[in-house]
């Protein structure tokens, strides 16, 4: 017999939790970075630097450094990990939901 495979209440959370990460990231970009665009416009997996990119430039990238620290609590010291972090929403939400999840655990 046949079940209806429903996703756990966990999974659904965590899905409609990494969607309203990914949103408001889009919105601190624009309201941080000043861009003429809307959320709606930002794909997800759009790249934020280089061709065929959003066309943010290494003032934007700092200005996304500090606004992730103090909306997210998020540091990134290192050049080489914000490369890998800041390349688009999907990764930015990503490294978000990482840091939350070791956050979790300390009191």
């Amino acid at each position: 017999m046949l079940q209806d495979h429903q996703p756990s209440v966990a999974l659904v959370f965590a899905m409609d939790n990494t969607t309203a990460i990914k949103q408001d990231i889009r919105r601190l970009m624009i309201d941080n970075l000043m861009l003429p665009t809307s959320p709606e416009e930002i794909r997800d997996d759009q790249p934020l630097f280089g061709p065929g990119s959003l066309g943010l430039d290494s003032v934007d990238a700092l200005q996304l450094v500090v606004a992730l620290d103090k909306a997210y609590g998020l540091k990134i010291a290192d050049p080489e990990a914000a490369r890998q972090i800041l390349q688009s929403v999907n990764t930015i939400t990503a490294a978000v939901v990482k840091h939350q999840e070791s956050s979790a655990g300390k009191p």
